[in-house]
């Protein structure tokens, strides 16, 4: 694993908290590295928004206000939605195959969980980004790609399946399924609308456990 990976992993971990300044004495210190690959790996998280810089001195873990949170999942809606739209219109079936491919990781992810265990927890979130990932490159789009890589950064921050119970889980799951069938139908309305609403559930659900938390 690369500095870059390493600190990014750390944060969404939680191993690095939210607020939490880090100068490059500390992070090289801490991975065991030296202070160059340290700074380039802060360079392209600062452009990420993962962190910001501090007074010149290191820089400090980004951290969200509520507004911040529904204006983000606001404008992934947007993008997300756009992008599932554009997937329904310019799919291949080769990539319908990497989505169903995905999915399935996804569905076999889910059907493994267990709220004590981190591990599958992780697993589920990552699956769940692939097959994201697969949708968007359909897309043909690589703006598309590269906006939408810029706002997930809060649910990973945020670690929100975390927080999913089974049941939120399994609903995700059938969600996903819609908005696969809509775009082998080629529904570009039915695919960004429901994409839209799985981007709302999520950031509802972030929300309620930022606020009660």
């Amino acid at each position: 694993m690369n500095v870059y990976d390493a600190i990014k992993n750390a944060i969404f971990s939680g191993e690095f908290k939210q607020g939490q300044r880090l100068t490059e004495t500390y992070l090289a210190e801490y991975f065991n590295v030296s202070r160059t690959p340290i700074r380039e790996a802060l360079k392209q998280l600062i452009s990420e928004g993962i962190v910001h810089p501090y007074k010149k001195k290191g820089i400090i873990v980004r951290s969200f206000s509520s507004d911040d949170i529904k204006e983000i999942y606001n404008v992934r809606a947007l993008l997300e939605g756009y992008g599932t739209g554009e997937a329904a219109l310019n799919r291949t079936e080769e990539q319908i195959a990497r989505m169903e491919e995905k999915n399935i990781a996804y569905k076999e992810a889910i059907y493994s969980y267990n709220a004590s265990d981190l591990n599958i927890t992780k697993n589920i979130q990552e699956t769940n980004q692939g097959f994201h990932h697969e949708i968007f490159v359909a897309s043909h789009n690589n703006q598309i790609l590269e906006l939408i890589d810029k706002v997930v950064v809060v649910p990973l921050i945020y670690r929100s399946f975390y927080w999913y119970k089974e049941e939120h889980l399994y609903q995700s799951l059938e969600v996903h399924n819609t908005i696969l069938n809509s775009i082998k139908d080629k529904d570009i309305d039915r695919a960004k609308s429901a994409m839209q609403e799985h981007i709302y559930t999520g950031r509802d659900h972030v929300l309620k456990n930022v606020i009660n938390n």
